[in-house]
């Protein structure tokens, strides 16, 4: 059970920023409300500029939170797009795997970096949910489907199955002072759909968000990001790959189809879809480019053989679902489960 949770800002430093205060606010005493001690950690709070220049200092924040003994979980504050900086100062000499030990890591979106570099060493990890986008959500209480998996983690220490939630809710347009205590739109919600493959499959699950995953192999944001991931062997290589299920989602961006299409060859063009047992893929965020992500995947991974999972509450629409990686996992389209055992 966790007691003590720490909070960490790996990407954009947001949470530092006085227009965000109110939902900080809302946040740490939802927390509270679930018992938990809150902490963040030294730099978490110092501001976007602050965070961007300094990657030294959020390696350092997550290093102090894995070595200290009285943090249960650590809860990455947000996304953002550069937490590939922290690499020199968690590999360069055996830090991370030095400091890392068994607690609860959570975050998602650009996280999807430090999901990989914890898996490195070694680390099972949570993705699909954060601080900000989820626990300080501005209606009355966090999102049903939301608060029930944070609740699970929380009091279990992992989370046991997932199934899909009734319904998801349109991306708010306003995260102002006026906005709390306003529910967000919602509208009915489908089950999980098969789009390719057996209806059952197996493997333990692995991924995130897409244009995270496709700025390990391209420098069109960042000019470094290629050779610096390349350096430290961040991508896992095909035969760790072999007979995992490869998780996707995609960000706010709402990428184009024809950057989906991109981003998928990249992962093709590296055997990925060969090695795999499956895929599954979250809901876009307000099921922009839904139909044509769907028809990219299957005309792009080019094995009908291949299980693909559509629809799942994971990662950028809300609501968000937590999947555990690093333990097994089966996906059992015919009774709308996906299950986990350690």
């Amino acid at each position: 059970m966790v007691r003590t949770v720490e909070i960490v800002s790996l990407s954009s430093g947001i949470i530092g920023e006085e227009r965000v205060e109110h939902e900080v606010q809302i946040g740490v005493n939802r927390l509270k409300n679930f018992g938990l001690n809150v902490r963040f950690s030294e730099h978490a709070r110092s501001g976007l500029e602050y965070i961007k220049k300094h990657p030294e200092a959020r390696a350092e924040d997550l290093l102090r939170a894995f070595r200290d003994p009285e943090v249960d979980m650590i809860l990455c504050a947000i996304g953002g797009d550069d937490t590939y900086r922290l690499l020199p100062y968690l590999f360069g000499h055996n830090e991370l795997r030095d400091a890392v030990c068994d607690k609860i890591f959570l975050g998602f979106s650009d996280t999807t970096i430090n999901h990989f570099m914890l898996h490195k060493v070694g680390l099972r990890t949570f993705y699909g949910q954060s601080f900000l986008a989820d626990v300080c959500e501005l209606d009355t209480d966090m999102l049903p489907y939301s608060k029930e998996y944070l609740t699970e983690l929380i009091t279990t220490g992992t989370v046991r199955e997932i199934r899909p939630s009734g319904y998801w809710y349109e991306e708010r347009r306003s995260f102002g002072p006026e906005a709390v205590g306003t529910p967000r739109i919602r509208h009915a919600n489908g089950g999980f759909e098969l789009l390719q493959g057996s209806p059952v499959f197996s493997g333990k699950i692995l991924g995130g968000c897409v244009e995270s995953m496709f700025d390990i192999f391209d420098n069109t944001r960042y000019e470094d990001s290629v050779e610096l991931c390349a350096r430290y062997g961040l991508f896992p290589s095909c035969e760790d790959w072999k007979g995992r299920i490869l998780l996707l989602e995609t960000s706010e961006e709402k990428p184009l189809p024809e950057l989906y299409e991109k981003m998928i060859l990249a992962l093709r063009d590296r055997g990925i879809f060969r090695a795999v047992s499956g895929v599954i893929a979250g809901k876009p965020m307000d099921g922009t480019y839904a139909e044509e992500y769907k028809q990219i995947l299957v005309r792009t991974i080019d094995d009908p053989s291949l299980p693909v999972l559509w629809n799942v509450s994971i990662g950028h629409a809300a609501p968000r679902c937590i999947i555990p990686f690093g333990v097994n996992a089966t996906v059992d389209h015919l009774n709308q489960v996906i299950s986990f055992t350690e």
